[in-house]
């Protein structure tokens, strides 16, 4: 079953209504610039009032390792995802266990589309470290959550070789409307919304966070 994450979520009304439509995952964002930033006192809330199997997932963009622990423990995350040069490059060198430098079991690098054409060398022990390789769509600065998809077509032999490798959650553009594609082209392992399901940056839309959800599991019955 295709693992959904509902990312950007701010408040706990969006939260429920994505566990309730029946998200594996639910994406907090901590950074900055972010019109989707949250603060760690109001993702402890939130998580203190979820399911314990539905993942939380702090997005993290050129945060140190030592500022991702901390937030991970006093959010009470269970995944960190991981934006920018800095965190990225940590990933692809360090062999020990994600619990041990980040502070939570679960490591999602993510790495821009537009890189795939340099190739993808990842090592035996970086592959065993990582829950999942997120594949996105930067663009004008912003590391996601931009609405703009990358480019499919062109990109499909290598995200499915990479699939071969590591799990991969394809991210970047997507709605209720065009997820079926892109599991169609891509098999992922997972898909990650955010935009595509808000009624304005920060709040989701209840009826396309559904959407989007029954989207993915009408497809998974068509395959």
């Amino acid at each position: 079953m295709t693992w959904v994450k509902i990312c950007g979520i701010t408040n706990l009304e969006d939260a429920l209504v994505a566990v309730d439509a029946g998200a594996d995952a639910l994406g907090f964002v901590f950074y900055e610039k972010s019109p989707r930033k949250v603060d760690v006192e109001t993702v402890r809330e939130i998580n203190s009032k979820l399911p314990d199997n539905v993942e939380k997932v702090g997005v993290f963009v050129q945060q140190s390792a030592e500022q991702v622990r901390e937030d991970a423990k006093h959010a009470g995350l269970t995944a960190a995802q991981l934006h920018g040069d800095g965190l990225t490059k940590e990933v692809w060198s360090n062999s020990r266990p994600a619990s041990e430098w980040l502070g939570v079991s679960k490591m999602i690098p993510v790495i821009p589309a537009g890189s795939l054409d340099n190739g993808i060398l990842i090592s035996q022990p970086v592959r065993d470290n990582m829950f999942a390789l997120l594949i996105d769509a930067p663009k004008n600065g912003l590391p996601g959550g931009t609405g703009e998809t990358f480019d499919w077509q062109n990109t499909q032999g290598m995200v499915e070789s990479l699939g071969l490798m590591v799990p991969v959650v394809v991210a970047g553009g997507l709605r209720p409307d065009n997820v079926s594609e892109a599991l169609n082209l891509f098999h992922p392992f997972g898909v990650d919304v955010s935009s595509g399901v808000e009624a304005k940056p920060g709040k989701k839309d209840p009826d396309k966070v559904r959407a989007f959800v029954h989207a993915v599991r009408a497809a998974e019955k068509r395959a």
